[in-house]
């Protein structure tokens, strides 16, 4: 069985969809943070300027067109390290494909034994334990092939097998891989693209992926956030195209030395791909301005780059799966931090005057991407909303009936992320049973108190749980009554958050006065941030 034209070019377009679906998987590996852009878009971005390239050929292209139409596609949309080294692969494999009428076992042998010239010739530097090393151990399991007079689809079946074996060798051949618990980048990128080609051209339905898995199983995507970019000597990844007919290769690698690291010039006059990590892109620009045009060129800085793809990490690992996941309401950024620094998964903003539907707890509880999720309502008026939400949601969930913020910091307490729902229920509603919790607030209208004393519009109220226990003119007083009424003198343990309109001075102030009356209490002051009351606590 041997291979023609349009089936080559069709599964070199299917090949580039499907690395191009996997390229967030691929950048996922690449342990240096963004030293030029990620891994798997810089691959998939080259492949696809090749596909653009060839599916403006006409129909009837020669052999010649095609190769030509890959090798100048792959060296105009190279990005990147990864995509200039693909680029040197594809080149390779055409001109060892040379004016071969079909593909077979004999002419997979010749291509890959020529791509792996090429692209170690790009490399003044080879590390192993890359995406030349997966090139390498192909290229063996192709020449196998041929000698063992495979016929063309089992010759395609042993590189793709070889591929995905060398991907799962490269951490014991690169010491960053190993300490990171992950493959290489490129190789695996390498891999899913032979895969994905010998796939379409043998017309599988599935990846030849599936045979492999349980004999060696899939490479590792886990991944930690490392800072090893961090403080390098070169920041700003520079990359252009050169049209020259004088330029010498060999002379401008040895410049480009001197200019940074990991810098490759590939390519045949009158174009050429230069890439180099540089602190001086300026000096690099004027060098190939002195002997050609350049164009297409882009200078990143990797430092940047590198914040951004930790930022990025971090957040897919916020975002992560889990047995189980807690939602809670409060009103206030500062509330907010701390319920998830409890470990809260999706703050809802709510509470009084500004209560969440049920269709917002819902959605949140969807939001914390657990398989069961406990719910923290932390107002009286929000329980109702929260039974509603657990009788619709499809995630099964759970209350924990807190009436305030203070009870949700108390239960969150006695929270365990291995224990079931039903027994963090239990504990975390055992957990702030004893909670008292006061708010300092401003009257709105006439009323009055729990023992019936009268209550004018713009009067300074204090709350204690639920039942309006003190009347003042100023926030300072009601909060000094309402914890001698809370019994404060006989607690351990203050929490006192600051509203929005508490500012920091009178805050502190109001802490130090605290401090002085009730001597042996231990408290912890932070800001709140919630709206309307101006003072929220909680003694234990």
């Amino acid at each position: 069985m041997s291979y023609h034209s349009n089936e080559i070019i069709n599964a070199i377009a299917a090949a580039s969809r499907v690395l191009s679906a996997r390229k967030e998987e691929v950048n996922r590996l690449n342990v240096f943070p963004v030293p030029d852009g990620d891994t798997g878009t810089n691959m998939s971005l080259t492949i696809e300027t090749v596909v653009e390239n060839l599916s403006k050929l006409p129909i009837g292209a020669t052999s010649a067109e095609i190769r030509r139409a890959v090798t100048q596609g792959a060296l105009m949309g190279a990005r990147g390290n990864s995509g200039v080294i693909t680029s040197q692969i594809l080149r390779g494999f055409c001109e060892g494909y040379g004016d071969a009428t079909s593909l077979n076992t004999e002419a997979l042998d010749v291509a890959f034994a020529r791509a792996e010239e090429v692209a170690f010739q790009a490399v003044r530097k080879a590390v192993e334990g890359t995406i030349l090393t997966v090139l390498r151990d192909s290229a063996r399991a192709a020449h196998e092939a041929a000698q063992n007079g495979l016929k063309t689809d089992e010759a395609l079946k042993a590189i793709v097998a070889e591929a995905y074996d060398s991907v799962n060798r490269t951490p014991d051949l690169l010491p960053v891989l190993k300490e990171n618990n992950v493959v290489d980048s490129g190789g695996f990128g390498l891999a899913i693209f032979f895969d994905a080609f010998a796939s379409a051209i043998m017309g599988l339905e599935t990846p030849l992926t599936d045979e492999f898995k349980a004999l060696r199983g899939e490479p590792k995507v886990e991944i930690e956030n490392i800072n090893d970019w961090e403080g390098s000597e070169y920041r700003y990844c520079n990359e252009f195209l050169v049209d020259s007919e004088t330029l010498d290769k060999e002379d401008a690698l040895r410049f480009l030395s001197t200019m940074g690291d990991c810098e490759l010039c590939v390519g045949e006059a009158p174009r050429f791909k230069v890439h180099v990590h540089s602190n001086t892109p300026n000096l690099v620009l004027a060098y190939f301005l002195e002997r050609g045009q350049i164009f297409e060129v882009h200078i990143h800085n990797m430092d940047l780059q590198s914040i951004e793809r930790n930022e990025k990490l971090e957040a897919e690992r916020q975002a992560a799966h889990k047995p189980l996941g807690v939602v809670a309401v409060a009103a206030g950024s500062g509330n907010a931090a701390i319920l998830e620094s409890l470990g809260v998964d999706v703050v809802v903003t709510g509470g009084q005057t500004m209560n969440p539907s049920t269709k917002d707890i819902v959605d949140a509880v969807a939001r914390a991407n657990a398989d069961e999720v406990i719910i923290l309502p932390n107002n009286k008026n929000i329980i109702m909303a929260s039974q509603s939400a657990k009788e619709v949601s499809e995630i099964p969930c759970d209350i924990v009936p807190t009436v305030s913020v203070p009870q949700g910091f108390s239960a969150l307490l006695g929270y365990n992320p291995g224990g079931s729902l039903a027994e963090n229920i239990e504990a975390m509603t055992e957990a702030f049973a004893e909670v008292k919790t006061g708010e300092v607030t401003e009257a709105i209208k006439d009323a009055k108190d729990a023992h019936g004393n009268a209550i004018a519009a713009g009067d300074t109220i204090g709350i204690i749980d639920d039942s309006i226990e003190s009347i003042g003119r100023s926030v300072e007083d009601v909060t000094m009554d309402i914890l001698v009424k809370m019994e404060a003198e006989d607690a351990d343990n203050l929490m006192i958050l600051a509203g929005e309109d508490m500012d920091a001075e009178r805050f502190e102030a109001l802490v130090d006065r605290i401090q002085g009356e009730f001597e042996d209490l231990e408290i912890d002051a932070q800001r709140g941030e919630q709206p309307l009351y101006p003072i929220v606590l909680s003694v234990e």
